[in-house]
């Protein structure tokens, strides 16, 4: 299994600490974002990782070359050199599939740090293979940046019914679903929920530590929690 770790957008809640240096590599409890979930990816035996790059495209690059000293392959999925050439979920999708191949693949944004088992997208990989789903995504609850939630979930199926819980950033997609997409700027969602009403996208919550770090206030919580001994994700 293949996985695509988000990391084209400037990442505009963490100016003016990202303008000069791409949000994912900023650090927390001694490493850059994006090494905690490549290490995620890793200990859970995904060993080719594609990364999208936009903003600061080459530092991200050079900073994490061919991936071998995480023991994984990483190739690159350039949308531009700018933040503004930036796809978006959707789009930046659309853009990496050739890297991607025709098997099912892991989404995930590359500034979550969070202790979820990859390992546990092993059934509803194969229920992807079997078709008898088109996506799978893990929820979460919600945070309090966003308390409203985007989407509930009733006997193993993402369902827009409430209580809502938050999408964790972290999804395994079938490539077929995205075959008709024009490639440029789109956003995961809305557009996914039609594949949502149709019953065809599976879910899980994950009750487990999970931080999306979005501004300098947060990155700084979270070193502290990270760099105060907590075991690390």
């Amino acid at each position: 299994m293949k996985a695509l770790l988000l990391a084209a957008g400037r990442g505009e809640r963490m100016r003016p600490r990202s303008d000069a240096t791409a949000k994912p590599l900023l650090r927390a409890g001694g490493r850059r974002l994006v090494e905690w979930q490549i290490d995620a990816l890793a200990r859970a035996g995904v060993r080719e990782i594609v990364v999208n790059t936009a903003h600061l495209a080459q530092h991200v690059e050079d900073t994490l070359g061919d991936g071998s000293r995480y023991g994984v392959r990483l190739r690159y999925s350039r949308e531009g050199e700018r933040a503004e050439d930036a796809l978006e979920t959707l789009g930046g999708i659309v853009h990496a599939l050739p890297l991607l191949g025709r098997a099912p693949f892991i989404a995930a944004s590359s500034d979550i740090v969070t202790d979820y088992d990859y390992a546990r997208l092993a059934a509803p990989l194969a229920a992807i293979a079997r078709g008898e789903a088109d996506a799978h995504l893990v929820l979460v609850e919600n945070p309090p940046f966003h308390p409203a939630g985007d989407m509930g979930l009733a006997a193993g199926r993402v369902r827009m019914q409430r209580p809502y819980l938050t999408y964790g950033n972290i999804g395994l997609f079938a490539p077929a679903i995205f075959d008709a997409v024009a490639p440029g700027r789109a956003r995961l969602f809305p557009w996914l929920f039609s594949l949502v009403e149709r019953g065809r996208v599976s879910g899980e919550r994950f009750g487990g530590r999970w931080h999306n770090v979005g501004t300098p206030a947060e990155l700084d919580a979270l070193d502290a929690v990270l760099s105060a001994g907590t075991p690390r994700p």
